[in-house]
């Protein structure tokens, strides 16, 4: 069995640093333009992992009948902006895993490029940002709305997955990728005040984000459509855990349930209400929502709502894909299925 292709194979064969391959295929800047090229052709004739697709094509071609069609020829970069490193917590990540597999095999690669403080204060692209390679942009934690409408008006195909909340019904001209932030959080409400549980509360901000306001417009109008109203005393909008724990410690009472805007909240909430002596879910039941890794392993385990990642990562393939053959199309925004996950934190 062959072994894998490193990065040091790659600078040994070339006979220069490991820090400047792993630069040229990060792209990670401060290369010139010639030295990244020859590195990156010499990761693709020794089948470095990143672009193995693109000399296991090669050899295929050789090797084929005739009649047999050439694996894609390679067409250029994906471009991912974020503000945040993605890591294996955050659903984007497992989203990426997949995302990145699917187009190699139609020619493409993916570079991240991490948009900075500084990024977003000037309206400047990232320093990684090679816009003649660039076929398309995906941008994910890309909440900043003018810096975004910047990245529309590039003249690039973009898809956001997520993005800044849509204050007046104002949305970005691009396309637009959601997971259900409704279905689950109404129907799991309309359960519960069934059961008898009418005191509920929300935290989080719900203008971080338009998952986070649509979230947060589900719970009230779950609320609302059971006949029941809002309670701003539980409804808790907060950027940090100190300012969770300073309202609950306001409250005379708690209530039955607590929606939470994301697994991260959730699991400051949690944290929030053990300072203070609160049990979950014995005062108060919590549910958060991504089904990260963060909710199988707290305790109580979370409760939570499950992101299919890899259907998320089906959909951003093909409105990026189709845009990028018909860029006159009309914007798209679509919703993947969400599914509710009950753990210990909401149980009775």
């Amino acid at each position: 069995m062959r072994n894998k292709v490193t990065i040091q194979d790659i600078a040994d064969a070339l006979g220069i640093s490991r820090n400047t391959v792993s630069k040229a295929i990060n792209n990670s800047g401060g290369l010139a333009d010639a030295t990244r090229d020859k590195i990156l052709q010499k990761a693709v004739e020794m089948g470095y992992k990143q672009f193995s697709y693109i000399s296991a094509a090669a050899s295929a071609a050789r090797d084929a009948a005739p009649e047999t069609p050439a694996a894609p020829a390679f067409q250029g970069e994906i471009a991912l902006f974020t503000t945040v490193f993605l890591t294996k917590p955050h659903f984007a990540s497992l989203m990426l895993d997949t995302f990145q597999q699917e187009i190699l095999q139609l020619g493409y690669m993916m570079n991240t490029h991490r948009v900075t403080e500084a990024n977003l204060r000037d309206g400047t692209l990232p320093i990684t940002f090679r816009a003649e390679q660039v076929k398309a942009i995906i941008c994910i934690e890309m909440f900043h709305r003018e810096y975004d409408e910047m990245v529309c008006g590039l003249g690039y195909p973009v898809l956001f997955v997520d993005g800044p909340a849509k204050r007046g019904g104002y949305s970005l001209p691009a396309d637009q990728l959601y997971m259900d932030n409704s279905t689950e959080i109404s129907r799991f409400i309309h359960d519960a005040m069934k059961r008898g549980e009418r005191r509920i509360g929300f935290i989080g901000n719900p203008y971080h984000c338009e998952s986070f306001y649509e979230r947060y417009l589900a719970f009230a109008y779950a609320l609302q459509m059971e006949g029941g109203t809002v309670d701003e005393r539980f409804c808790i909008r907060y950027n940090h855990t100190d300012e969770i724990v300073n309202q609950l410690y306001t409250l005379d009472e708690l209530p039955d349930l607590f929606i939470c805007a994301n697994d991260f909240v959730a699991g400051d909430a949690m944290r929030a209400l053990f300072s203070l002596g609160k049990t979950v879910p014995e005062d108060v039941r919590i549910l958060g929502f991504d089904d990260s890794t963060e909710s199988r392993r707290s305790r109580p385990t979370m409760s939570s709502i499950h992101i299919h990642t890899q259907i998320m990562a089906s959909e951003a393939i093909h409105l990026l894909m189709s845009r990028i053959r018909e860029p006159s199309l009309p914007f798209r925004t679509v919703y993947t299925q969400t599914e509710l996950i009950e753990r210990e934190s909401t149980q009775r």
